[in-house]
């Protein structure tokens, strides 16, 4: 019996040895997993790209470190967008690139959706809407709105002199589209950037996104 038992035992060690061999200690990573590990959040150094602008002169991320830098999402025919270009983002375009702010207006719509422009076009837009950014970029092919995952427009980005993400996501804290909501809303980046040029830690780091969804290549392909 004593025999038999101390067998028995051997072998259930023998497989449970051979099940730990078989199974990974540290599986890979999915490639979900992998992409959303790769986009850069609050603290994170923003990502360095490349896009052509309206006046089609390439402009590189990197050229304004040392600047403060806005990056807005947008989308002319979406009415969250229509609802901030009622006065307010001009606005606060103005009084950001005033004190020396780079601020980056990017249009990541698919060619023949929505909001997409080129051209002529595209160098009228800001003029067309009195707008104050320093630069609007194209990303006609989505690859800079996927970078820094931009879902809506608008959505938002603030990057610091050293080139960290101090501010991402929805503009203010009214998610909707009545122009009358904007009174008293608390905008989180003309918060930000007061904070930062008082030298002061940024409050609000991170705001849920809301507005139209970007429109990407696959999307439409998908959708139709």
């Amino acid at each position: 019996m004593i025999r038999k038992l101390m067998m028995i035992s051997a072998a259930a060690t023998l497989l449970a040895a051979c099940q730990q061999a078989e199974a990974p200690a540290n599986p890979a990573p999915t490639e979900t997993a992998q992409a959303q590990s790769a986009i850069a959040g609050p603290g994170d150094m923003a990502p360095d790209f490349t896009l052509v602008d309206a006046e089609g002169v390439s402009r590189k991320l990197s050229d304004y470190r040392g600047k403060t830098v806005v990056l807005e999402w947008t989308n002319e025919g979406c009415p969250y967008v229509k609802k901030h270009y009622t006065g307010a983002m001009q606005a606060l375009q103005r009084e950001a690139t005033e004190k020396g702010v780079i601020w980056l207006t990017i249009i990541s719509s698919s060619p023949g959706t929505q909001g997409y422009v080129e051209g002529e076009e595209a160098k009228a837009w800001k003029a067309k809407y009195n707008a104050s950014f320093t630069h609007l970029l194209l990303d006609p092919t989505g690859e800079v709105g996927k970078l820094y995952d931009a879902k809506t427009t608008p959505d938002m980005r603030v990057i610091d002199a050293d080139g960290r993400l101090t501010f991402v996501g929805g503009i203010d804290d009214r998610p909707t589209n009545k122009v009358e909501d904007l009174e008293g809303a608390n905008n989180y980046v003309k918060a930000a950037l007061d904070q930062m040029a008082a030298g002061q830690p940024v409050a609000t780091t991170f705001a849920q996104p809301y507005g139209c969804a970007i429109k990407y290549p696959e999307t439409v392909t998908a959708e139709g």
